[in-house]
């Protein structure tokens, strides 16, 4: 009896133990709310208010095309692009540097961007945030 008993205390201290070590869920409106902060600190100069950008010069955020591809803005937030692209049908060619956030930071601005200005992703949480990316811009062409 003393055998059932301490074995049934064990299994309900597992599952106590194992049930307060759950990681908090992600909360995208959160996110969101903390990457509009982080964009109004290091992206609205170029890529305006309103994510409109300055059409020849900072392409557009705003009903953006470009957004579709999680993996290309992560490396892009995080590492710059430099060279020619196309959002929205407009050629562009020109530099972003690359920022130094954390990964929470760099996926709360994603989620910002993505979600904002007509505008709709799924989210990227920043377990999603590859380590090590490199010393390379994402899209990198020599000038």
């Amino acid at each position: 009896m003393k055998k059932i008993i301490f074995i049934s205390l064990f299994c309900v201290s597992v599952v106590s133990f194992f049930s307060f070590q759950q990681k908090p869920k992600f909360d995208l409106k959160t996110s969101i709310a903390r990457g509009k902060e982080i964009y109004a600190a290091q992206c609205i100069t170029c890529h305006m208010e309103q994510g409109e950008g300055m059409e020849g010069a900072f392409p557009p955020l705003a009903k953006s095309n470009y957004l579709a591809n999680r993996d290309r803005l992560i490396k892009i937030i995080v590492k710059g692009v430099r060279g020619p692209m196309t959002v929205n049908g407009v050629a562009y060619d020109g530099e972003m540097v690359g920022f130094t956030l954390t990964d929470e930071q760099t996926s709360d601005v994603i989620n910002y961007i993505r979600n904002s200005w007509g505008n709709k992703h799924a989210a990227v949480t920043p377990g999603e945030i590859p380590a090590g990316l490199g010393t390379q811009s994402a899209d990198y062409q020599p000038y």
